[in-house]
């Protein structure tokens, strides 16, 4: 090996340990300052509205992160207790009462309710799954998160036409926080086996981050069988 090759060389193996140690260093950094941001956000919400002799950091030489975030969680906790007994609802009641008489402030509040309803009871099915969608033009597939069936008006004036659609939400790539709203005819939608999760990751990544994935086959007797691998090929022993 001549010196060129070897400098080439220890050269490739150091650009190689540098990029094995971004790709192990940069996540772990990235997800301990997205915590300890979240955290001193929280603290800093929260503390402001505490009473002085129930906020260590008035007794202690240091603050205490994460003090702000536990009192929030508990008292959200005790609201969720109260109100699961008769004389809990009744104030909650009372309290909504006067917010739907208010104006403004009650169509917010009617909007805000809805959604965290909707989103976060256990009976909820929404953005449960994933799936496929001619998206923005025939033979263009996109990668939607499928919400639940067209509801209320929408819901009758698309039944008056014969059909049967589904609410999807369509995100764009990086940021799946914003997005389309967007009806599809439900058989016009391709269901994904992978999680929310995993399609989260693949829009977050453009694509580069694709969640492993075995294929399936229904076998005589109706089971889902996975299907084995060889070699690195897939077949099937049925």
């Amino acid at each position: 090996m001549t010196d060129k090759q070897a400098r080439g060389f220890f050269a490739t193996r150091l650009r190689n340990y540098f990029l094995t140690g971004v790709i192990i260093c940069a996540p772990l950094a990235i997800t301990v300052w997205i915590t300890w941001s979240f955290i001193l956000w929280a603290d800093s919400w929260v503390k402001p509205y505490l009473p002085f002799d129930y906020n260590p950091d008035n007794f202690l030489p240091y603050p205490v992160p994460g003090f702000g975030l536990l009192t929030a969680l508990l008292l959200i906790t005790l609201v969720g207790f109260f109100t699961a007994n008769l004389i809990g609802r009744s104030i909650v009641g009372f309290g909504e009462s006067l917010l739907v008489r208010t104006p403004l402030v009650r169509s917010i509040y009617k909007g805000l309710k809805q959604i965290f309803q909707t989103v976060l009871q256990d009976q909820s099915n929404s953005f449960k799954k994933a799936g496929l969608i001619e998206y923005p033009s025939p033979g263009l597939w996109s990668l939607v998160f499928i919400a639940t069936d067209a509801k209320g008006e929408i819901a009758v004036k698309f039944r008056e036409r014969g059909l049967d659609m589904v609410t999807v939400f369509l995100p764009p790539t990086p940021v799946p926080t914003a997005g389309f709203l967007i009806f599809v005819p439900r058989e016009k939608i391709v269901p994904l086996d992978m999680s929310p999760e995993d399609a989260a990751k693949l829009l977050l990544s453009g694509g580069l981050v694709a969640p492993d994935y075995v294929p399936k086959i229904v076998s005589a007797s109706g089971e889902t069988v996975p299907v084995a691998t060889k070699r690195g090929k897939f077949f099937s022993r049925l």
